[in-house]
């Protein structure tokens, strides 16, 4: 069936009461029904819970199929922009949300929304990625920054770089964050000697380097509280 075509009645009827659920209780649908729905949005003239099961055998569950990049949702028949848009925005939602927990606070003092945020963005990629944190003297977010995007196992992080672009923003304190798209958190040797290199570099210019984050999956490991810096 096309997507000019009518969907049929059951479908529509199927489609009514996703959406009665919807409204009713949010979390009363599976995650299948909630990427299905999505996706209707987008392709509203097709029955779109096939291509919502087969999204989620390919991805594994809901948070990695609305975090896979585009051109992987791209390789599965029938999912055109309309309907990976409709995901990214779903992403983007989410994190916005998660994001808004420690946006006006100080980052120490609301770590765990931080790593909240943090897990959903970087844990489901499969490209190993550094941001930066760049904080005030408050400790206050004033700049997020990816700063390299590497190969599945490797990535670069510029410590010249980041601390000249520290001078830049005028930040006090930084804090480093890259994922291991293997799920294994554990920091590597180079991983540890780069931590310190930055913190060394970064204190003799009065910035402090208050932590490393690793995301591996929906695991992490601070190399601040595993005493490495």
């Amino acid at each position: 069936m096309g997507d000019t075509e009518n969907i049929q009645p059951d479908h529509l009827g199927h489609r009514g009461r996703l959406r009665a659920r919807l409204l009713a209780d949010p979390q009363s649908l599976a995650d299948y029904e909630l990427i299905e729905y999505l996706l209707a949005l987008a392709i509203p003239r097709r029955d779109t819970k096939p291509l919502a099961k087969i999204l989620l055998r390919e991805f594994g569950s809901f948070s990695q199929t609305i975090s896979a990049d585009p051109e992987s949702l791209r390789r599965i028949k029938g999912m055109g922009d309309g309907a990976i848009a409709a995901l990214k925005i779903a992403q983007a939602t989410s994190l916005t949300m998660l994001r808004d927990q420690f946006r006006d606070q100080p980052i120490l003092s609301s770590w765990d929304a931080l790593l909240d945020w943090l897990r959903a963005d970087m844990g489901p990629i499969e490209r190993e990625r550094v941001r930066v944190l760049y904080l005030n003297s408050r400790n206050m977010l004033i700049r997020d920054e990816l700063v390299s995007e590497g190969s599945v196992d490797q990535s670069a992080i510029y410590i010249r770089e980041i601390v000249r672009r520290a001078l830049e923003l005028a930040a006090a304190a930084i804090i480093i964050v890259h994922n291991h798209p293997s799920g294994n958190p554990e920091p590597s040797r180079q991983d540890i000697n780069i931590t310190r290199d930055l913190a060394d570099a970064a204190g003799k210019l009065g910035i402090t380097l208050h932590d490393h984050i690793i995301i591996g999956g929906q695991d992490f490991r601070s190399l601040r509280s595993m005493g490495l810096i």
